[in-house]
């Protein structure tokens, strides 16, 4: 068994925590509360770190296991109240033949990014229209397209069916669609 030095953590790994479970989560204060619920749970189980990896990655990992939580609990919650605060695609995006509308019908992207600026603009907007997603919307868009797991993960990691997967994803991504469009493309 390998020992932790817990007394140097927060120097050493709380701002790069901290900078993850804000681009997990968009309310800071949200992450501010999983690093420190991430420090505790180190030093609760502390005995159990085995030294296979760096402290830095077994911490990485309690961060991750409680956003994990933190969304599976808020879908439980969100359950209810879906159809108020994520509008059914449907009715936005397409007619009542199943058609796109003319007006939001997909558009062709210019793929070019010319400059450090214009990325650095580009990953702004990003984040802002990963922001307006729900808190659901933008954990399981995270989870396929940044950590890149496949979805029978996603649905085990956020106790989701596979069928509310899907509908997640689909309204995520066309939500992110738009956003991007009339914020980004449209220029």
């Amino acid at each position: 068994m390998t020992t932790c030095n817990p007394t140097v953590w927060v120097k050493l790994y709380a701002d790069e925590l901290y900078k993850f479970a804000c681009s997990r989560v968009s309310d800071t204060g949200l992450a501010q509360d999983l690093v420190q619920d991430t420090f505790l749970s180190g030093l609760q189980s502390m005995n159990q770190f085995r030294g296979e990896s760096s402290e830095k990655t077994w911490l990485l990992a309690i961060l991750k296991n409680k956003i994990n939580d933190h969304f599976r609990t808020a879908s439980k919650a969100a359950i209810t109240t879906i159809d108020i605060e994520d509008p059914d695609p449907q009715l936005t995006f397409f007619n009542e033949k199943g058609h796109w509308r003319s007006e939001m019908a997909p558009q062709a992207w210019a793929t070019t990014i010319n400059s450090k600026a214009e990325q650095a603009d580009f990953f702004r907007i990003l984040r802002t229209c990963m922001d307006k997603l729900t808190s659901l919307g933008k954990a399981v868009i995270q989870h396929k397209y940044l950590d890149e797991k496949k979805s029978k993960d996603i649905c085990k990691d956020l106790s989701l069916t596979s069928s509310n997967y899907w509908v997640i994803i689909h309204r995520a991504r066309l939500q992110l669609r738009a956003c991007l469009e009339k914020n980004w493309f449209s220029n």
